[in-house]
């Protein structure tokens, strides 16, 4: 078993009306291996100047962290397979909505893969998507969350 941390920073600056819902939800996320991203609620969910629009919101952080764990595992498969990647981009898009509760949800995240191949050995449309199909199963992030999960490459 592992264990991951995240250090969640915020303060309240001076005399914000944080009573009355006026304050800045801009924060930041610290790791240990250093990085420090700055962080905020999403201006979809609070509006300017209570939110931060250069800030990562949980939101994109949840489709960021299912679309590089996919991504991870894809590399790592098509690497066994003797397959050579020059690039990998995602422009992964998450929904968010309602579940069967009517409570807020991430509804859905799609995964929308664009890969470079180089290399004498390329692989096959059927093996592009049975790659995919075993990095999806293997994502231990996607294996964690309720959120309907679509790889369209």
């Amino acid at each position: 078993m592992s264990t991951y941390t995240a250090m969640i920073r915020w303060s309240r600056n001076g005399a914000e009306g944080f009573v009355n819902g006026q304050y800045s939800r801009a924060h930041e996320w610290a790791f240990d291996g250093g990085a420090v991203v700055p962080a905020s609620a999403s201006p979809h969910i609070v509006p300017a100047p209570w939110s931060d629009e250069r800030g990562v919101d949980p939101e994109e952080a949840f489709v960021a962290a299912l679309s590089s764990c996919h991504m991870l595992f894809f590399l790592d498969f098509a690497r066994r397979a003797g397959w050579l990647i020059d690039s990998y981009i995602d422009e992964a898009q998450g929904v968010l909505g309602h579940d069967a509760e009517g409570r807020q949800a991430m509804v859905s995240v799609t995964l929308r893969p664009q890969v470079t191949w180089s290399g004498g050995k390329q692989p096959s449309e059927d093996e592009i998507a049975d790659l995919h199909h075993r990095a999806h199963e293997a994502c231990f992030i996607a294996n964690s969350v309720t959120t309907d999960v679509t790889v369209q490459h």
